[in-house]
């Protein structure tokens, strides 16, 4: 889910959410192609009133109905619990008992984007949900960001607190964060679920010609370029940090925004008034977000060694069916189940992403004992 950016046109909106060059993929090491344990059982997959494997879901429950019924995440303005990572506060939540599962949030969101899913698969496992640093109640980190920074705080995390085999299961920026982290964990990640993954496919055999650098860009155009993207993006930080215009782009992409309420505006709202902040928007937008042009789906899926579940929101704005096709093109080990939902159908349609996800889960053939992560 992404929320920050509201104060965007639509083309720009496109150009941040879906770049052509910026959500790429660097082959990992080697090192990380064993094969792992993530088998599927032989025993067919069929969901409750779901059809797998592109087959859309219909009936107006997917659409209409708001979450009713469903036990809540509570609210804490404090947090939950915190574990300190290379000197940074973590913000994360864990429920339940059994086989653990690791809920990542997109950008902009928190833990309680996933307030209607942490309660009901706790029913049946042990569900942690992490902020990745520099989002929710996670410290506003002044450093450089890269999509490998939060790769590294989800495989320490996976050692250092989960501590066994796990599933990861990911939404816009989470869905990309999840499954370069299970590709850095072959051995230890039994299944990623996509929910609107950001990401982009590319050709990893085209070379990135980088222009040189002369003395009146280095010193004449950079300053003035970074002085005048700070001015704007400062106004639109600004803009967009105000709960009303974080309604607005939230309703423009749920599709049933009956569920766009004063807990999912105060659980945005609230970090973006870090002091912080700014500054780490700033940067995320400048050296982050415009600046991806190593990481491709297709490298990340070619390291990728465990089933996959796609769970798409299909009426979404930003990243639509096509590309849930094209992963389960370029990945065969992908069940893919389309949903009537917006760009974050955990939080719009949270009965049938519970329902398909736990029914998935169960035909993942159980962890063994193992060494604990090391």
């Amino acid at each position: 889910m992404i929320s920050f950016a509201g104060g965007i046109s639509p083309s720009l909106k496109t150009e941040i959410y879906n770049p052509p060059a910026y959500w790429t993929f660097v082959p990992l090491r080697r090192a990380f192609q064993h094969r792992s344990e993530c088998v599927m059982n032989r025993r067919s997959f069929a969901f409750r009133g779901i059809v797998a494997s592109g087959v859309s879901v219909t009936g107006s429950s997917a659409v209409i109905q708001p979450a009713q019924g469903i036990e809540r995440l509570p609210f804490k303005p404090e947090g939950y619990n915190f574990w300190t990572w290379r000197g940074h506060k973590i913000h994360y939540v864990v429920q339940g008992e059994g086989p653990p599962i690791v809920l990542i949030h997109g950008f902009g969101a928190s833990v309680f984007h996933w307030r209607y899913n942490i309660p009901e698969l706790a029913k049946k496992y042990k569900v942690y949900a992490l902020d990745l640093l520099g989002f929710g109640w996670s410290d506003k980190a002044l450093i450089e960001y890269d999509a490998m920074v939060w790769r590294d705080q989800v495989v320490d995390f996976m050692k250092e607190i989960v501590k066994q085999p796990a599933v990861l299961v990911g939404n816009s920026l989470g869905g990309f964060t999840a499954l370069v982290s299970a590709a850095g964990l072959a051995e230890q990640v039994r299944g990623v679920v996509l929910l609107n993954s950001a990401g982009q496919f590319g050709d990893d055999n085209k070379l990135i010609d980088e222009p040189e650098e002369t003395s009146f860009k280095k010193f004449i155009l950079k300053p003035l370029k970074d002085f005048f993207q700070r001015i704007v993006l400062g106004v639109i930080f600004w803009q967009t940090k105000q709960p009303a215009r974080i309604v607005s782009v939230l309703k423009s992409v749920y599709i049933n925004s009956e569920n766009v309420d004063d807990y999912l505006v105060e659980s945005i709202s609230r970090p973006a008034a870090d002091p912080n902040a700014g500054e780490v928007y700033y940067r995320l937008m400048t050296r982050f977000m415009f600046n991806q042009s190593k990481y491709t789906l297709n490298s990340v899926l070619s390291e990728l060694r465990c089933p996959l579940l796609l769970l798409w929101g299909d009426l979404d704005p930003w990243v639509g069916p096509a590309k849930a096709n094209r992963i389960k093109e370029v990945y065969p080990n992908t069940t893919l189940v389309n949903l009537k939902a917006g760009h974050c159908p955990h939080d719009e349609v949270p009965e049938l992403v519970n329902s398909a996800l736990v029914d998935w889960l169960s035909t993942l053939q159980q962890p063994q004992p193992s060494v604990p992560l090391l």
